[in-house]
């Protein structure tokens, strides 16, 4: 492959690009379970749950592509190259097909499979079989054949009995025949047939299960689903070899043979002589789980469940070298944490309802100057289902992560050292039961650390800056605790928390007198759309933002909490169309995060990303998986970067982040700077002026006083469209930038050149 293909194939342009493709994203995924490889040239491509990656086994070169190059979000279940027409297939669990082409560099997607009217749970892509410029796409319905040149689906072959659909695994073609490699048998027809649409032309080779078939030279392999290797010998498949596991790959390459099982690849010569046998602790240790395996020169390719890809000599045994580029251990990330500096996030969930079960058994994962360290499970003191972190603003080298298992978990430089649970602490485990429940811990401004622990009577603690614990009855405020989950917690400016309940709105808590209050459903009781709320929280006006799982309210001053008996919230209403209705009627709200110029970056469960302006009248941007690189429609977390805007977003199938602009506010005006600066000839964005105070005045003028632009500050940033005010773009010079504070206690004077 050369370098130009490895440029294409990795920054690829969308052929329908997203309607936002201006805005900046940057892809966060996780490459550690390798669903199939393929050849190009002397690189070997691989491809994990929904991304790609190379490596060029000349030039050790490492190439990624995500959503954010346009791939789908959508699970990847098979990859092929193809060195005759240059194009790269990549097949999905859900029939969705992408053809990569190396000529002209496009991207299309392909969709007549999941347009096709079957059941959605039979489109799977499992195997393509490349013949004179045809490729065979083996689907769980049939076989469809593909067109290389012209990029088009031909005929669908439905070769069952008496024409049902049925499971095919991989086709090889052998000896003028194609041979099918099904749930039920092996069948096979002459290739050269017209008719091969009629069911009848496919004749039942062997009965059985098989889950494949290869071309190895002048032999034809087949694997059953039990695991025993057959050849064949002009008339059926004899048995030849029972493996000691099933199989779960096999493929001819270059005169050899790879048989994949979950712990051994087994490679075997044209005459079907074992040359290596590779077993899962020579690779790593007897935990890694085998995907698939080929070879690029004299290089073997492992692929991996869990742990990516490995490449060493296949020649002579040697060690091996993990070639999976950096990432988190998984995709599916439920929570995430952020300071200035660094990101947390872990993969601990719960269903809809709260409920953990089956617990998961996962580790940690941090990310800081783009490098990724993961603490995997066996190093987490056997916490599962670790699900929400607090990250200690005095340290952020000290983190604590909440469980729906046995406590809070505390990380120090990197390392668990303790874990908080029934016995060592104020925790206490649900009656009856071993399982400790912490969620929402989040530090006050005197470095306590409050979390809530579900269904016990005394529902929040807080662990103290000097080490020691208090805790406060929940029994006044919630009738039957026991059946109370609780959830996200959030801080006011006067430290009044608020927690979100599965069954009781929001409470509200305050030591200082020890107040509760609860905003629930019904008019008379906090006006919520539903008792299920999952978020609440405070943005820079003192209003209270709540999400529930049918929709938004907003309680309008926190400060109310001490004063009003009853805390009320409304509806955000807006106009659309003509039509008065309410902002995120019936939404599924996961998360609400406030960002420096206090818009809402509002996450839900089945409807991408909002961000709405600070009161919510106008919805900025709707990020959706049609209109931008998001894997996922499924939103578990947003988290902001407050010194930088960036904005990070955790779905079920993958981490993006936004390079937002809105920033948080600076004390001082000591670190204003403009970027890019200077604007060169062809740049299409915007400028940034940022660390600014809030509510700054920023006046922009030519080198002769003109003004061309004026704004005043919400958060620690503003954007300057080169513009004078919107109605022509500026020309070349250089332009002064003159900040000042509210008060005009401070002045900043920058200079800016643009270049047309």
């Amino acid at each position: 492959m050369n370098k130009r293909y490895l440029y294409i194939l990795f920054l690829i342009i969308l052929q329908n690009s997203f309607s936002q493709s201006n805005l900046s994203w940057e892809g966060h995924f996780s490459y550690n379970e390798i669903k199939d490889i393929t050849v190009a040239g002397t690189t070997v491509i691989a491809a994990s749950e929904n991304a790609l990656f190379s490596k060029n086994s000349a030039t050790n070169i490492v190439n990624t592509t995500t959503t954010i190059d346009g791939l789908s979000g959508e699970t990847i279940s098979s990859i092929y190259h193809s060195e005759t027409s240059k194009k790269t297939l990549v097949g999905y669990e859900n029939g969705l097909m992408i053809v990569i082409n190396e000529n002209d560099g496009s991207m299309l997607k392909v969709v007549d499979i999941i347009n096709k009217q079957l059941p959605s749970g039979i489109k799977r892509i499992n195997h393509f079989m490349e013949h004179n410029g045809l490729i065979y796409v083996s689907c769980d319905f049939g076989i469809v054949q593909f067109n290389l040149t012209t990029s088009k689906f031909g005929d669908t072959y439905f070769i069952g009995d008496a024409g049902a659909e049925i499971a095919v695994r991989q086709t090889a073609f052998f000896n003028g025949f194609i041979y099918a490699a099904t749930s039920s048998g092996i069948r096979r027809a002459n290739s050269g047939n017209a008719n091969l649409i009629d069911y009848n032309q496919w004749l039942v080779i062997n009965p059985g299960n098989w889950s494949s078939i290869e071309t190895l030279d002048s032999e034809l392999i087949a694997i059953n689903t039990s695991g025993h290797i057959h050849r064949y010998n002009s008339v059926v498949f004899a048995g030849f070899l029972q493996l000691p596991q099933t199989s779960v790959d096999m493929r001819a390459v270059d005169h050899k043979l790879f048989i994949t099982t979950s712990n051994t690849v087994y490679v075997y010569n044209n005459q079907m002589i074992l040359s290596r046998q590779i077993s899962n602790t020579e690779v790593l240790d007897a935990s890694l789980g085998f995907t698939c395996s080929t070879s690029v020169g004299d290089f073997i390719n492992i692929g991996t469940k869990e742990n990516g890809l490995f490449r060493s000599s296949l020649s002579v045994a040697a060690s091996f070298e993990n070639n999976t580029p950096q990432g988190p251990l998984r995709n599916n990330i439920f929570a995430l944490q952020t300071t200035a500096n660094l990101l947390w996030a872990v993969y601990g969930d719960y269903a809809g309802n709260y409920n953990p079960y089956p617990k998961d058994s996962y580790g940690i994962s941090k990310f800081t100057q783009n490098e990724w360290l993961n603490i995997p499970y066996e190093k987490v003191l056997g916490v599962k289902s670790l699900i929400r972190v607090a990250i200690d603003p005095n340290d952020e080298n000290k983190v604590y992560i909440g469980s729906f298992d046995a406590g809070l978990l505390k990380v120090e430089n990197d390392v668990p050292t303790y874990l908080y649970g029934k016995g060592n602490s104020s925790l206490e485990a649900i009656p009856n039961t071993s399982d400790v429940w912490v969620n929402g811990p989040v530090f006050d401004k005197s470095g306590n650390l409050w979390m809530n622990n579900s269904q016990v009577d005394n529902g929040i603690k807080v662990l103290k800056a000097n080490g020691s614990w208090e805790i406060f009855s929940t029994k006044s405020i919630i009738p039957d605790i026991s059946s109370c989950t609780f959830g996200r917690m959030s801080i006011d400016k006067n430290g009044t928390k608020w927690m979100a309940t599965v069954n009781n709105g929001i409470i509200g808590f305050n030591e200082k007198g020890n107040v509760f209050k609860k905003i629930t459903s019904g008019t008379d009781a906090g006006n919520l759309p539903t008792f299920d709320a999952r978020v609440a929280v405070p943005d820079n006006n003192s209003q209270l933002w709540i999400g529930t799982t049918k929709g938004l309210r907003v309680l309008s001053n926190v400060n109310s909490f001490q004063t009003e008996n009853q805390l009320t919230t409304k509806p955000i209403i807006i106009v659309e169309d003509g039509l008065a209705q309410e902002l995120l009627y019936e939404q599924f709200i996961t998360d609400i995060v406030v960002d420096g110029a206090n818009d809402k970056w509002i996450a839900t469960a089945d409807s991408g990303v909002f961000l709405v302006s600070s009161n919510g009248q106008e919805t900025k941007y709707h990020f959706t998986i049609n209109n931008s690189p998001l894997p996922s429609n499924t939103i578990n977390d947003i988290e902001i970067k407050g010194a930088t805007g960036e904005v990070f977003i955790a779905t079920d199938k993958g981490m993006i982040s936004f390079k937002g602009t809105a920033t948080n506010a600076k004390e001082n005006l000591n670190n204003v700077y403009i970027y890019p600066n200077p604007v060169r000839p062809g740049f299409q964005g915007t400028v940034k002026i940022a660390g600014l105070l809030n509510k700054a005045n920023v006046k922009i003028t030519d080198i002769e006083g003109n003004l061309v632009y004026e704004t005043i500050s919400e958060g620690g940033t503003i954007e300057w469209d080169t513009t004078a005010f919107g109605s022509y773009k500026v020309a070349s010079g250089v332009y002064m930038v003159f900040v000042s504070a509210q008060d005009g206690s401070e002045t900043k004077v920058k200079k800016v050149m643009i270049v047309r």
